[in-house]
């Protein structure tokens, strides 16, 4: 401001809504507009910004009386107008907020309603049949909405509602964090608070289950997404090994005399059924408490390359309870959580190598219940030259979500050939998909060159992370305790009073794809069985620019293949509303996942391996391949098909239709109604994407209809 114009604010009190006066504070107004200009992804300069504060006082200049607040909103606007029309917009939108609750309100009212009365299938994991979910599910709307109205931009708003990009749960973002790898050995050890109790470090396994249970069931909840136990044969070897020695000593105690091999049969009988119960009770915990979401919390366990006689136990205990299932006996059925993840080395599971009775034991239980799925660690790729180079084991973040090398010293990049990668007590930040047929789509109409269009959406979409990072910063260690104070998650040492900033460097961010295969029918015709070219081109060219984006903001941006399970339909009736019916693009009710061939396809496993095997390395950040199965008794070809993947460097998953009668106990594939008493009353498991859900419950099923369409044209998948 000049002379003339600071003496003229001097002058100025402002009438605030409650009759208080109060100075003219040019701050406020360049803040105010600032948010403006950020919401539709513009930068005022300072000139620009002191241009609006000279034509307010001008306009104000005129005033005989002290202005109200309404009328410095009205000469803001009337500035901005004249120096930037869009921002202008932006700030006329923003504070006319008011009025829009009136319609957040409205919208969240009726959704709310729907629920209640109707049901939601949004979420496979989720049953809003509970009074507990609706409430949740409730305030998830609203949040949504909250979320669009002031944290999204103008025009971020509109390519999510037009579907070129999809911000993946809106309800939960604003609030915490995403999948993660969580440190639940390091919370246990040597004891922790949670709840203002003081919890001790457990002393025998079955106290370890029950405490890992509580930590798992409270951190979830104040997260979204994926929740995984890493290497969880290590973690309860050291405390099954504890259980033993007790054992034994009660055994010495009984005899009164040292008695090596009973008290050594003893104590393993024992320490076996401790394990055998603990992990029983776990199942149950996790699939019948809902967590504060209103979802039953999604973990996943990975184990398999212990080598400890307790590490093995732990191994094959977990897979022979999994196996039995849950519920009365003859109506027993496996349960859908936690997901489990077989570490394969071959070094170690190979034929005739020492842990390959336990990878017998992960392929016989697959073959009942489809988990384990298998994760590499000797083949070819990233995360097996991870494992190979520095030991370290990359476990997936709930379904198929991965992390980016992150190092003690260096960051990302080693700071010496000493230097360790980290990945135990990391996590995500979010993940906002891009539709891709409807930005080439898009760019035919306009005549615009795609990449043009796509570089305009992935900038998008690097922004929107930008601001995640700077607002989630802010968070205090408080609002999840068990993850930043007790050392869940890695440097997670915090006081509760802190910001969680410095654990934000290691998490990633991540750039979801979705329908690459209707990509490559959009632009030639022919599907990635048929063609591909043109898809690999395209994730070629994204990855390129995510290294750039990484270098550019030091952030760990990944490209994640995403699981689309309500967005496999949304996708379809975006495009259609935009673009209309085109034949093998949007023909279909539902769009194909991340870069999995069409379910529809009739290839044989070898082929769908191979030919997403293309894909393989261009998403590091999110990715599993599968192969379907309509034999469960052939374990001779899930093997084949399991170690084939295992040597490709994959993470493999076991694909078969399972079906339960309820009313007589019979078990078999892909009945519609039972094959021995023919009633309907089904349970059916399915695999969702990466993970199983209920595609049948007593006649009814959790999913949406775009996925029952899916799952009911499944020949390759």
């Amino acid at each position: 401001m000049n002379k003339r114009e600071k003496e003229l604010a001097k002058k100025i009190k402002i009438i605030k809504r409650n009759g208080n006066q109060q100075d003219f504070d040019e701050e406020k107004i360049k803040i105010a507009i600032r948010k403006s200009a950020e919401r539709v992804m513009v930068e005022l300069t300072p000139s620009a910004e002191e241009e609006v504060v000279s034509i307010v006082l001008d306009l104000l200049k005129t005033q005989t009386t002290n202005p109200e607040v309404q009328q410095i909103h009205i000469c803001v606007e009337a500035a901005l107008e004249k120096v930037n029309p869009l921002v202008a917009k932006s700030y006329r939108e923003y504070r006319n907020y008011k009025k829009d609750f009136v319609h957040i309100l409205d919208k969240v009212y009726k959704k709310a309603q729907a629920i209640n009365y109707i049901g939601d299938k949004e979420n496979s994991n989720t049953d809003s049949a509970l009074v507990a979910t609706q409430r949740s599910l409730v305030y998830g709307n609203l949040n949504k909405e909250l979320y669009k109205k002031f944290f999204l931009t103008t025009s971020e708003v509109e390519a999510t509602e037009d579907g070129y990009i999809y911000v993946h749960d809106m309800s939960a973002r604003r609030d915490t964090i995403n999948c993660c790898l969580c440190d639940v050995a390091q919370v246990m050890k040597d004891g922790f608070e949670m709840g203002n109790l003081w919890y001790n470090e457990p002393k025998s396994l079955d106290t370890a289950f029950d405490v890992m249970g509580d930590v798992i069931l409270n951190t979830v909840a104040m997260q979204y997404g994926g929740f995984t136990v890493p290497e969880i044969d290590t973690l309860l070897a050291y405390y099954a090994e504890k259980t033993y020695r007790k054992f034994y000593q009660e055994y010495i105690e009984i005899k009164g005399y040292e008695d090596e091999s009973g008290a050594n049969f003893y104590a393993w009988k024992k320490t076996r059924r401790e394990c055998e119960q603990g992990y029983q009770g776990i199942e149950y915990k996790l699939n019948s408490v809902g967590s504060s979401r209103g979802d039953y919390p999604f973990v996943t366990f990975t184990f398999g390359v212990d080598k400890s006689e307790f590490g093995k136990m732990i191994t094959k205990t977990i897979l022979e309870t999994h196996q039995k299932g849950q519920g009365k006996e003859g109506r027993k059925k496996p349960t859908l959580f936690p997901k489990l993840v077989f570490l394969y080395d071959e070094n170690l599971h190979g034929e005739g190598k020492e842990l390959r009775e336990n990878f017998l034991a992960a392929i016989e239980c697959s073959s009942k219940t489809m988990y384990p799925d298998y994760l590499s660690l000797s083949g070819e790729g990233y995360v097996p030259d991870i494992y190979k180079k520095y030991g370290k084991i990359i476990s997936p973040m709930g379904c198929r979500a991965f992390l980016s090398p992150y190092f003690e010293r260096g960051g990302f990049e080693p700071a010496d050939a000493d230097d360790m990668p980290v990945f135990i007590g990391r996590f995500n930040i979010g993940a906002v998909s891009l539709n891709l047929p409807m930005i080439l789509a898009k760019s035919r109409e306009i005549q615009k060159d795609f990449y043009e269009i796509l570089d305009y959406y992935l900038e998008m979409i690097r922004k929107i992370h930008i601001r995640t990072y700077q607002y989630l910063s802010k968070k205090k260690a408080s609002t999840n305790p068990l993850a930043y104070c007790e050392g869940g998650f890695y440097k997670g040492h915090l006081k509760p009073h802190e910001e969680i900033a410095p654990l934000l460097e290691a998490s990633t961010a991540s750039f979801g794809i979705t329908a690459l295969n209707e990509l490559q029918v959009l632009y030639n015709g022919k599907s990635i069985v048929e063609d591909g070219a043109f898809a690999l081109e395209v994730m070629e060219y994204i990855n390129q620019k995510i290294i750039e984006f990484k270098n550019k903001d030091h952030i760990l941006y990944a490209i994640y293949g995403t699981p689309a399970e309500n967005l496999c339909g949304l996708q379809v009736e975006q495009f259609r509303k935009k673009y209309g019916v085109i034949e093998g693009v949007s023909s279909r009710e539902y769009v194909s996942n991340s870069f999995h061939c069409g379910v529809w396809e009739d290839i044989n496993g070898i082929q769908k391996q191979d030919l997403e095997g293309r894909f393989w390395d261009l998403f590091r950040g999110g990715r599993i391949q599968y192969v379907r199965y309509n034999l469960n008794y052939n374990k001779k070809a899930i093997i084949t098909y399991v170690e084939r993947a295992m040597k490709k460097g994959f993470y493999e998953g076991v694909n078969l239709s399972l079906s339960y009668c309820n009313h007589c106990g019979h078990e078999e594939l892909e009945m519609e109604e039972c094959s021995k008493c023919g009633s309907e009353d089904l349970t059916k498991i399915d695999r969702m994407n990466g993970y199983l859900s209920y595609s049948r419950v007593h006649g009814d099923t959790r999913l949406n209809q775009a996925k029952m369409v899916e799952i009911s044209q499944r020949k390759s998948m």
